[in-house]
């Protein structure tokens, strides 16, 4: 039996005790105890301290790097006597120590060398298109592909590309621009592009597309960045056929996210720990095996501590004499004009002006959310010397959610630590509507970790946020749904639904309105309904168990939510995740949510990029269409992948609430020469980074556009297998 979900306010956790009425899901149940609140001292951790300047980001750097150096340097000593007891051989040696664990390997102080699209004008578009599948309405979110119902802008082989999409049957590539770096992202608005790339160096190509995947779903991975400099490339698309170069930012950091609003483009960006290659964590001339003979004598073990104690003190005289300005984030701001580069502008980021310091210690990284205005000149920058972390954004705020673990911070934001091992810090910003900086409006702290941005949602006033707390298969491992609210500079947690789901963890939340949904997994997926229209009690209204899980979850109407994921295959003690699942939910009753339809397509190894991001999902309302990027493998079953790959391309439905899922058909691509990369063979993907040869769709009137890496292929809904036009992507 799962345990009842405790659900309490704000005034419920102060009190001494708690009543029936506020603490309890249903009448005549036991009342729960509350759970853990966050500490007094947590405002103060979880809040960010403006810095005076320059000299205070060094400071709290210099402090953090000594601290690091010295658990890192007291590690290689209890090594170096654990070695010695045992014989000579030395531990492996590490390298330069950075400010954080791990520092070493992202490169310190790098500085490189000098719902509205886009409206490219000309031609008739089509009366109806699909445009990005964005969290809210009215922002704008960076992908590889954009559309305005007439051009395709998209992102291929290094280069920002045009496609003259409609008619649909006379498809045409138009313009091919190449981008320095490695292209990533991009938004179209109005007659301009803003593309996004990495700078990887040549000889690291294959580095950083191997290790660069972006983390889009959250669940086993970390919002980093590939580590590689990005590039912003700014052009005029007034002439499409010759799209003109009129602005770049070269920025020390990497692309974590970013949000449009009109005309004003917020970017996220991580630039690296300082890391100093010259700190030691191995004493110059400790010789183990000249001890060895006599084991770990007190002399010996005296002589080693002596040793390192040693090594410490001249590392802390480095750190003292280092200087930290040229590890310190820079943007290299490059107007054009008739395709000349034109003198740079001023950086925003020296002085450190609109700088703010992490209180948490386990954060060295700079975050900084940069404004721009497209076709503008302006420039602003806030900082944050802490973590990474979700970006979820509205029209108006933008907040950064970073995951902390008890033990890795310099305070804790919970009495019971061992109990409440993970935290998320959220920081709120306000969006300037110009390229000027954002505002801090200050930051708070709930328990467990959050998944990703749909996790996130902001109503009438407050934020409401779903994490787990735990790792499976700890049966200790359960989920919260919290709202906050911005109260005297703070984040304030009014309400809470805790110890939801024991013993499994989320794999996907949605909000809409006054309503959410959090699907959790270990053997089924419990679909749990929630009524958040009193922030200040929200409430767990209906639970619905079925085999498998959904990974993303999509409003139909305010009835219907339709869902994609993975079936289950039910092992006793847990299941294994098997074919590709489609699913139309009945929430019209959230006392009593029904699963009104159900799809499994293929078996364990088929993917879709769909399943773990959701700018793949299309789901063209307008006509009732879904479209999913689909890889899919047969004869998969337990903890086996299918090893028959029957179909790689795109699959197109007809969604009714009624009817269910009506498959229309699929556009098939030719499969991709695997046989030098059995990797990629396409039945072997993993469920947290799902991958499909087709990428990305678009819908316009009655044509679909199904987009791969080297090609868009073009059809009619009613001839799917049979393109109308083929446009080739390559060079």
């Amino acid at each position: 039996m799962r345990s009842h979900p405790e659900t309490y306010t704000l005034l419920a956790l102060l009190a001494v005790g708690c009543g029936v009425a506020a603490c309890s899901l249903r009448a005549g149940e036991p009342t729960p105890a509350p759970g853990p609140t966050p500490t007094p001292a947590a405002r103060v951790i979880s809040a960010l301290t403006p810095a005076r300047g320059c000299e205070d980001v060094e400071a709290l750097l210099r402090e953090r790097l000594k601290q690091t150096m010295i658990a890192s340097v007291d590690r290689m000593r209890s090594n170096a006597l654990r070695s010695l007891a045992n014989g000579c051989a030395p531990p492996s040696l590490e390298g330069g120590i950075g400010a954080a664990a791990g520092g070493a390997g992202t490169g310190g102080g790098v500085i490189p060398a000098p719902a509205d699209e886009a409206s490219g004008g000309g031609g008739e578009a089509a009366a109806a298109y699909s445009t990005t599948n964005t969290q809210e309405a009215g922002v704008d979110e960076a992908d590889f592909i954009k559309n305005d119902g007439e051009h395709i802008y998209l992102l291929a082989h290094g280069e920002l590309q045009i496609v003259d999409a409609w008619p649909a049957a006379d498809a045409h590539r138009v313009a091919s621009v190449p981008i320095r770096g490695v292209p990533r992202k991009l938004f179209v608005h109005g007659e301009r592009a803003l593309v996004y790339s990495s700078l990887v160096p040549a000889q690291n190509d294959f580095i950083v597309e191997a290790s660069g995947t972006e983390c889009a779903y959250g669940y086993d991975c970390e919002l980093t960045g590939d580590g590689a400099p990005l590039l912003v490339t700014e052009l005029d698309l007034g002439d499409l056929a010759a799209p003109v170069v009129t602005r770049t930012l070269e920025f020390s950091g990497s692309f974590i996210n970013a949000r449009r609003v009109g005309d004003v483009v917020h970017t996220v960006v991580s630039s690296p720990e300082p890391v100093l290659a010259s700190l030691r964590s191995w004493p110059e001339g400790l010789s183990l095996c000249a001890m060895a003979e006599g084991g770990l004598s007190p002399a010996a073990e005296q002589t080693v501590s002596d040793a390192f104690d040693a090594l410490i003190e001249e590392n802390l005289a480095l750190i003292d004499a280092a200087s930290f300005e040229d590890m310190m984030p820079t943007v290299r701001d490059t107007p054009y004009r008739d395709g000349v580069a034109q003198p740079r502008r001023a950086d925003p980021f020296a002085g450190c002006d609109g700088y703010y310091l992490s209180n948490t210690g386990d954060g060295h990284r700079f975050l900084s959310v940069v404004s721009t205005e497209l076709g503008g000149e302006g420039i602003g920058q806030v900082t944050i010397v802490g973590k990474p972390g979700v970006v979820y954004a509205t029209s108006t705020s933008l907040y950064v959610a970073s995951r902390h673990q008890y033990g890795q911070t310099s305070g804790w934001f919970y009495d019971d630590g061992a109990k409440t091992p993970d935290a998320t810090t959220i920081h709120e910003f306000a969006l300037s509507d110009s390229a000027s900086p954002s505002a801090y409006l200050g930051s708070g702290v709930v328990k467990g970790r959050v998944l990703n941005q749909l996790a996130l949602s902001e109503h009438d006033g407050y934020l409401r946020v779903a994490t787990t707390t735990g790792r499976l298969p700890d049966p200790d491992t359960h989920n919260t749904v919290a709202s906050l609210k911005q109260e005297g500079g703070a984040l304030v947690v009014k309400g809470m639904v805790d110890h939801l789901a024991r013993g499994e963890d989320i794999r996907s939340a949605r909000f809409y309105g006054d309503v959410g949904f959090v699907v959790t997994f270990k053997k089924t997926d419990p679909l749990f309904t929630l009524d958040l229209s009193d922030p200040g009690s929200p409430k767990v209204r209906g639970e619905l168990e079925i085999p498998g899980f959904s990974t993303y979850m999509h409003m139909i109407d305010e009835g219907h939510l339709m869902s994609i994921g993975y079936d289950a295959d039910d092992q006793g003690d847990f299941a294994w995740f098997q074919g590709v699942m489609l699913q139309i939910f009945d929430v019209t009753d959230l006392d009593a949510p029904r699963l009104a339809h159900k799809e499994v397509i293929g078996t364990r190894g088929s993917a879709s990029d769909a399943a773990t991001n959701h700018l793949a999902f299309n789901y063209f309302a307008q006509r009732g269409l879904l479209g999913i990027p689909m890889v899919v493998c047969e004869g998969g079953s337990g903890g086996a992948s299918g090893d028959t790959m029957t179909f790689s391309g795109l699959l197109v439905y007809e969604v009714d609430v009624g009817g269910g899922f009506t498959p229309v058909g699929g556009v098939p691509h030719p499969l991709p020469d695997t046989s030098s990369s059995p990797v990629n063979a396409g039945c072997r993907s993993w469920w947290t980074d799902a991958r499909s040869f087709v990428k990305r769709s678009v819908f316009m009137e009655d044509h679909v556009y199904s987009v791969s890496e080297d090609e868009i292929r073009v059809a009619h809904l009613g001839d799917l297998e049979t393109p109308a036009a083929v446009v080739s992507l390559t060079p």
